[in-house]
């Protein structure tokens, strides 16, 4: 018997584990769907394609999760309030150094964290 519950407990790890990857693709995919989106109807940012939008999507992920690891501070636009929100459009700003084809000013990051920070409190990334 507790073989068998054994078993179970491994099945739906291993479960958990492909829809974490998958999850991850797919939020991934969003984010980046959202940047291009974004990079379109925000003045100061210029518009770019899936594969850059994608890219900077990483960078940005990458940039948030060193954050939080070194800091302790939630880099979401609305995770801390107003320091979360200045820090997502400092990431977003800095993020063009990092990828070719992305062209952003000061003004347009902070017009972009807000819009990113918008649409994440309707589709939270913790969803998927």
């Amino acid at each position: 018997m507790a073989d068998n519950n054994v078993r179970r407990d491994d099945d739906h790890r291993e479960e958990g584990r492909g829809r974490g990857w998958l999850g991850m693709i797919i939020r991934f995919v969003v984010a980046a769907v959202v940047l291009m989106v974004t990079a379109a109807v925000t003045p100061g940012f210029s518009s770019m394609g899936f594969g850059t939008a994608l890219l900077a999507a990483l960078i940005i992920a990458a940039m948030d999760y060193v954050i939080q690891k070194l800091f302790r501070i939630d880099a979401s636009p609305f995770g801390r309030g107003l320091t979360g929100f200045i820090l997502s459009a400092v990431i977003i700003y800095l993020t063009q150094f990092l990828v070719p084809d992305m062209e952003i000013n000061l003004f347009g990051a902070i017009i972009a964290a807000l819009i990113i920070g918008v649409i994440d409190a309707i589709i939270p990334a913790h969803v998927f």
